[in-house]
């Protein structure tokens, strides 16, 4: 029996790619050992990359501080209405994008997707004046409304509800299927790995999200965790340990969201490639 080898070039892109993931996991994996470090070893060189004497202190002490859980529970709400509002609203135009027909349908759908390519940062002096006018400064309002669509969704739901055969659509219609019950059985079932990787996109921006919560909120209950993370950040002398300890108790509710989907992820950030 003769034994294949393998070819050159798929040696080289295997190789590739083990480097590109632990460049990958290599800062998330030193953030995790220094989080449980001893405060006196974090600055030492070499590093001591397995900690000899783990110990949970710089947690004990990150989850003393005042607001901690306040600031945890904010980004919790925010992110999770967020992201529920964002998902169902997205498949409700992705859904009347691939399947309904109207006056300037491709028009306005190329122009609301067009409107990714304007820079954030253009839109929040005009984002702010609105919010202040509508007294949602501070507020969980003024945190949540500004996320709930976006073009991004949409796009990625229209691509996914777009394969989905039209035929069996129609064949609901006929059996006496009304709209929203058509869009609820038939259409949201079939879409959920375009809406698994919508949620688990969404749920991270937003619980990542820093500029605008820090622009919003005024007062210290209404701070999330990444913005309440800054302040432990500018404090003198800095306590890098603790700071580690917050980055990690941070990024458990995104590995854990990442985690419970991930079944759909594969499936649906190949969303319309197969499409025709």
């Amino acid at each position: 029996m003769v034994k294949r080898k393998m070819p050159v070039g798929k040696i080289v892109s295997f190789i590739l790619l083990i480097v590109m993931a632990l460049a990958a996991v290599l800062p998330l994996y030193w953030m995790v050992c220094t989080a449980f470090q001893r405060p006196s070893l974090t600055m030492e060189f070499p590093p001591e990359w397995i900690p000899a004497n783990p110990t949970l202190d710089n947690m004990r002490r990150f989850l003393g501080r005042p607001y901690i859980w306040t600031w945890t529970l904010n980004s919790a709400v925010v992110a999770g209405t967020v992201t529920l509002l964002h998902v169902f609203l997205a498949a409700l135009a992705g859904y009347t994008f691939a399947k309904k027909e109207f006056i300037g349908d491709q028009f306005l759908f190329w122009l609301y997707v067009g409107s990714m390519m304007v820079p954030a940062q253009v839109t929040l002096i005009p984002l702010y004046l609105l919010m202040s006018k509508l007294c949602f400064l501070d507020t969980y309002a003024g945190l949540i409304a500004p996320g709930i669509a976006g073009p991004f969704g949409v796009f990625l739901m229209k691509q996914q509800i777009s394969t989905l055969p039209s035929e069996l659509l129609d064949a609901a219609k006929i059996d006496g299927c009304s709209e929203w019950a058509l869009f609820q059985r038939i259409v949201l079932p079939l879409a959920k790995p375009g809406l698994a990787v919508l949620g688990i996109f969404t749920f991270v921006g937003q619980w990542n999200a820093f500029l605008w919560p820090l622009i919003i909120t005024r007062s210290s209950t209404m701070r999330t965790l990444q913005v309440g993370l800054t302040l432990i950040q500018e404090e003198v002398p800095m306590q890098f340990a603790v700071l580690m300890a917050g980055a990690t108790f941070a990024a458990i509710p995104m590995l854990t969201v990442f985690l419970i989907f991930q079944r759909y992820f594969l499936e649906g950030v190949t969303v319309g490639a197969l499409k025709g």
